[in-house]
This record gives structure tokens, sequence and C-alpha cells, in this order.
């Protein structure tokens, strides 16, 4: 096994929903890898209907291969397995181990037992399309399947970690990060958690690699300095979002007699219970749930707003965020942003210097910080200019895409000749032989 020119890598991405309104960030890196020459296989586990398309995600849906559950094709497929010694022999270690690996969590072991067929299927075109390497977003799901195609097929796998996907549920992580290529996770606190669980599996085989935003999609607006204070966030409204706290901070601001109106970018389970304390602590007039948008009008809004606010919280489940990216883009817009103390966030933002940092779910931290802001418009530019330096120097899409192709040759590389290459050679060549020919 050689690593292919840069034309000539193919690679296919594996995630759990596609297209996804709120995960922006996959689209990104699909598109800057599209600029970097690596020709895209896309396999989402499930199809996304029901809401907004992004502009940019059009092209990639009409490409991606989203095959159903079961099919005659996919029934040939497992008899094509079956039928073969050295085929079923994989087939049914790849099927056991799995179950043996995911038995303890019903989540893991009830959706890998949904996705196996497909995922089946998807080895076998991969393979027979010359796919150099499968990449999954998320650490569970997806890095499952991507297990199940290296155990099938022999191509190679990696896959990121974001966060709620890590910090939740880390059942069969050690065996994913033992049998990947490598490993890569958005943040250093992820990459400390996944060496922890993992062990001497990990050692050496975890990279940061950022996710990334394209500064030149959110213009630098001309900032107020007098006026309301305008607050956006943007997110699901879920837990994990903080935006309860968000909410009771506007109203503190209004009990100082601070001058703010906030904007909520987002649709979610929460949206009832938000809409309720609005009506109740009577911020109608101040506080808007606008709903879910696309990232044209979401840039828009970042340019008519005075500062972001990302009050991310641990929710009693267990989920947190990563580095929520909206805060890459406000950045990357010049906005000044108050996030919370967590996680991954304080790679990306300096308290101080590149925007201000609260103790999460701390609602009065949270409105001190923004009348800080409101009442320092030098303080807002500074940080603003700060915060998009820092997201041009070190959460560039482009330059973050450039660097998980080159991992990935190097991976390839790597494994010439070792035991990586071995499989690949063990496994079957279905071009000729492929179930549905």
């Amino acid at each position: 096994m050689t690593a292919p020119a840069g034309d000539e890598l193919r690679v296919a991405y594996v995630m759990s929903r596609f297209p996804k309104l709120t995960e922006t960030f996959i689209l990104a890196e699909l598109e800057a890898m599209d600029r970097a020459r690596v020709r895209i296989e896309l396999y989402p586990l499930l199809r996304q209907t029901g809401e907004p398309v992004q502009p940019a995600a059009v092209r990639w849906v009409e490409r991606a291969h989203s095959p159903p559950f079961l099919s005659p094709e996919i029934r040939r497929t497992h008899w094509w397995f079956l039928r073969d010694r050295q085929r079923r022999r994989r087939y049914l270690r790849a099927f056991f181990d799995m179950v043996q690996e995911t038995w303890r969590s019903p989540n893991f072991l009830v959706g890998g037992l949904g996705i196996f067929p497909k995922v089946a299927r998807a080895a076998v075109e991969m393979r027979a399309a010359g796919v150099d390497h499968v990449h999954c977003h998320f650490a569970n799901h997806p890095a499952l399947a991507g297990w199940l195609i290296h155990r099938l097929v022999g191509i190679p796998f990696s896959f990121t970690a974001h966060g709620s996907d890590l910090h939740v549920d880390r059942t069969m992580l050690p065996a994913k990060v033992r049998e990947a290529a490598f490993v890569v996770t958005i943040s250093g606190d992820n990459r400390t958690l996944i060496e922890t669980t993992a062990g001497d599996p990990a050692a050496g085989k975890v990279d940061v690699i950022h996710c990334g935003v394209d500064p030149a999609a959110f213009a630098l607006a001309q900032r107020r300095v007098a006026g309301p204070l305008r607050i956006v966030a943007v997110g699901t409204l879920h837990e994990v979002k903080g935006q309860i706290h968000l909410i009771e901070a506007c109203h503190l601001l209004m009990g100082r007699g601070v001058d703010a109106t906030c904007r909520f970018i987002g649709d979610g389970p929460d949206r009832e219970a938000l809409q309720a304390r609005i009506d109740e602590l009577g911020l109608t007039e101040r506080v808007t749930l606008a709903g879910r948008m696309t990232s044209d009008a979401v840039a828009a809004e970042l340019a008519a707003a005075d500062v972001l606010a990302a009050p991310s919280v641990p929710t009693r489940g267990g989920k947190r965020e990563g580095i929520p990216v909206v805060l890459m883009e406000a950045m990357a817009a010049g906005l000044p942003v108050v996030a919370s103390r967590l996680s991954g966030i304080p790679e990306l933002v300096t308290d101080g210097v590149s925007g201000l940092l609260v103790t999460p779910g701390d609602a009065a931290a949270l409105a001190d910080a923004l009348a800080r802001l409101a009442g320092d418009p030098d303080l807002r530019a500074r940080l603003g200019a700060a915060g998009r330096e820092t997201v041009m120097r070190d959460f560039d899409v482009d330059r973050n895409a450039a660097a998980l192709a080159d991992r990935i040759r190097r991976s390839l590389l790597e494994a010439e000749g070792g035991p990586a290459a071995a499989d690949a050679d063990e496994a079957p060549t279905p071009i000729a032989a492929d179930p549905a020919a």
C-alpha cells in the first residue's frame, strides 16, 4: 500500500446524519477537503429530513450514498460474505466481536445491530470504488461503522471525537482506538480523556486537529458604539447549550438598568420551556426565539450583533460540548464572545484577550460579563479583533482540513508493509465479485 498523491486520495466520510443543519463543521470540512483535491465518498448512517438544507450541502446530498437499512442488494451482499470461507470468517468475527464489545450498552448494541446490514454493503462498495481510507465524524456509531468496515474489507479508518459523543458513553472506545489508523479530536481536553480511557493503545495515536471555519464567509461589520447591547446566541435549544442561564442573565441585566436585547437562533426540545420562562420574567420585548436558520442567515445575525453568548453547561446526563463552532464563527466575524469555562473552550477563547469566560451555569457571572461589554465598546472592539486573529491562525478550516488529509496520507505510508497492509491483502476484492453486479 502506498500513500496516494493529493489528487488521488479517495476518502469515505461516515457521519450519523446528513445534511444536519447544526453540524456546519462537517460541511465546512467536506468543502475544504474538496478544495484540497481529496475525492470524497459520503456515507451518512441516516439521511436527515424535515429541516432546511444549507445551500452548500445540496451538491453533497445529491452524491451521498444513502441506502435503506434493508434491500435486495444488501441481502445479496450478506450472502456474498457468507458463501466464501474467508469472507464468512471475517464477517462472523466482526459481527460477534461487535456484540461482545457493546452488549453492556443497549444504545450501542441496538445501534450496532441496526447499522450492520447497510454498513456491510457500504464496505463492499467502498472496496470496489478504491477507497483508500474511511474517516468517521463522532466517536459513537460512526466510529463503530468505521471499525466494522475495517474488519470486513480491510480499509483503514480513523475518527474525530467531538463532545457528547465522547463524554456520555465511551463503550467500545478502547477497541476503536486500538484498531484505528489514528484518532482525531478537536481539543486537548478530549485527547486527555481518550488517552485515559483507552490506555496504552492510545499512546502516540491521538492528534488534536481543531474544527475550523472559513473566515472569508464572515464579513467584518462596522460595529456600533452606542445603543442597546445586541446579544445573539446560536445553537439547538437544549440543556447542554445553557440558554436558560442566558435568559436569567438578561433578566438580571434588565434589573440593573442595562439596555440589552437577545436573539436565540435555533430550535429544539427546550423551546416551550424557554419561551415560558421568557414570558414569566417579562422579557418578551427583549428576548426572542428566532428559530432555525441557514448558515448565510446566521452570518447576517452575527454581523448585526454586538456580542455572542455561548453559556454551555454539562447536563445531568453527562453531555457537554467540545468547542462550539459558533464561537469560531462569531470570532471570525470580529464579534466579541462570552462563553463558559468548560471542556475545550479555553483552548479557543483566552479570557480577557479574545473573549470573556464565565463559570458554567452562573447567570450572575454571565450578566456581569455582558454588562461589562455593554459599558465598554473599546473592549468589545479589542476582543473582537483578537478573536478574529485567533481563528485565522488556529481555526481556519482549509488549514485544518489539509492537516487531516496529510495525517491520512502519513497513516497510509506508515501502514505499508505492516499489519494494516496485511489485512487489506486478506480482504476480498469485490470489483469482479460484487454481489450487486
